[in-house]
């Protein structure tokens, strides 16, 4: 039997006779998007869809190339997180070299790039990003609703904001060589070490960068009590969570395996081997949409969707490892009262608990002597093929490929974590046009709480539409009235 469809994904009368409004694009997002809604002639909301499109194909140019350059190309899928696809590509083809576990110092060096990362997009995404939304109101002036506009009105946020993301960005210089599109990790390895002189003038900084990270923390809790029935309440749904999860259940940015839980916080799966991936996940494909949707296979598409990110992560571990951030977590926890927070909202208040902990994180490593010395690659027996799946900012990252024995890459697919989100962000912005338009006369105030809503999930929709694969193409010709005069059409 055919699943029964969302709702408000496909207008139920006839669309036709619907008024079609767009929010095009999707501003203060990384990469193309926008949302369509129909309504009907009393402003009802009838349909409602995230819709990504902008097109790429890098899993089919990939083809052909030699393995050693995937983890350089596939970082030109973003210029926000070319960290996370170099480390995931690196990582997948670990395995192709023969490399089970990687030197200390290259694991060591791979997670301070890593967590490197995590916190320059992090600070990003919540200072840049979110937070004019959050300190202005959803609908306060657009003209004021920007970095620029809160550099005016909060100078102290905004400079902490840029000084983190600087920090998070020169950690990532000299593990990886560039600030953007670095070369640092290689199949069975990494390239270079931090030296001690390095090292110390990035310790001259940590120790404030964490008391920022807590700042942030803090500034997020206020805003959160200042209207709890907002930040509970918007755009909320309930669903199934998905991450990696690092030994004896700590969260695990950089490695582990992984871990589903349903609504209710029960487990689904746990300690699954990342390798084995394609028997968990199956993706779903949509014809108004370039990106898919995920969902754990056993449960269907209907009931197996599920989020990922700050918010799941931080929910679905047992404990972070540094203490600072535990502290966080455990308040952020005991919030819930016994069950999952499942608003969207929410995962700004995650987001900054993890950027606490990835600052906390740095701050040790810095200190370890294995950044500066000891072996750098290792290799072994050479296989065919290779999976690296990560925690990006965003979410679960899953990079698989084969490679023949003339060291070409033969198969390329990579899930993304903005695909894993499809669902749970066209579920959020259903809730909110429900609540904040339908019957409405709409406003560009309004029309921004359905921004503020996919914002929450921190989308990078540039990763995301990453597959080529064929799409139905028609063609239409048309007389001076506008009527079709011959239609040419070609298979999906």
């Amino acid at each position: 039997m055919e699943n029964a469809p969302f709702e408000l994904e496909t207008a139920t009368g006839d669309a036709a006779r619907l008024r079609r409004v767009a929010i095009d694009p999707v501003s203060r997002v990384e990469g193309h998007g926008k949302v369509t809604l129909l309504l009907d002639e009393h402003d009802r909301v009838q349909q409602v869809r995230l819709h990504i499109v902008e097109f790429r194909g890098f899993e089919k140019f990939i083809q052909g190339r030699p393995y050693w350059e995937v983890p350089v190309m596939v970082q030109r899928l973003c210029g926000i997180c070319p960290v996370s696809h170099h480390l995931a590509a690196a990582k997948a083809l670990d395995h192709v070299v023969g490399v089970d576990r990687l030197t200390a110092s290259a694991e060591k060096l791979r997670r301070l790039m890593h967590y490197g990362q995590i916190l320059q997009s992090h600070a990003l995404h919540f200072f840049h990003l979110a937070s004019p939304d959050l300190l202005f109101g959803f609908a306060s002036d657009a003209g004021r609703r920007n970095i620029v506009g809160i550099a005016a009105a909060y100078p102290e946020v905004a400079r902490q904001g840029v000084l983190l993301r600087r920090f998070g960005q020169e950690v990532i210089r000299l593990t990886a060589g560039k600030r953007v599109h670095g070369t640092g990790a290689i199949p069975g390895g990494v390239n270079r070490a931090v030296s001690r002189a390095e090292r110390d003038v990035l310790l001259g900084d940590i120790y404030q960068i964490v008391a920022w990270s807590r700042q942030a923390v803090h500034l997020v809790k206020r805003l959160h009590a200042a209207d709890p029935a907002l930040y509970d309440g918007f755009g909320t749904f309930r669903s199934n969570l998905l991450s990696l999860v690092g030994a004896d259940g700590k969260l695990d940015f950089y490695d582990g395996r992984l871990r589903a839980r349903d609504a209710d916080g029960r487990l689904l799966v746990d300690e699954f081997p990342v390798r084995d991936y394609q028997e968990l996940i199956s993706e779903e494909v949509k014809a108004w949409s370039y990106m898919k949707f995920p969902f754990l296979t056993a449960l269907g598409p209907q009931e197996g969707w599920y989020k990922v990110g700050p918010l799941a992560r931080v929910q679905n571990c047992d404990s972070i490892a540094t203490p600072l951030a535990e502290a966080e977590r455990r308040e952020f926890i005991d919030y819930g009262q016994g069950t999952l927070i499942h608003a969207p909202l929410a995962y700004h208040w995650a987001r900054m608990i993890e950027l606490l902990h990835t600052a906390e994180t740095i701050k040790d490593l810095l200190h370890d002597d294995d950044l500066s010395t000891g072996e750098l690659v290792h290799s072994g027996k050479r296989h065919h093929s290779g999976v690296g799946v990560i925690e990006a900012p965003r979410g679960t990252l899953i990079h698989h490929y084969r490679v023949d024995d003339d060291d070409l890459v033969t198969m390329c697919n990579l899930i993304v974590s903005t695909t894993h989100n499809n669902q749970p962000m066209n579920e959020a912005i259903r809730r909110v046009a429900r609540r904040y338009l339908d019957g409405r006369q709409l406003s560009e105030g309004l029309l921004n709480h359905v921004e503020v809503a996919i914002r929450a999930f921190d989308p990078c929709l540039s990763c995301a539409t990453h597959a080529l694969g064929r799409m139905p193409l028609q063609i239409e010709l048309l007389d001076a009235a506008g009527q079709v005069i011959d239609r040419l059409s070609s298979p999906a």
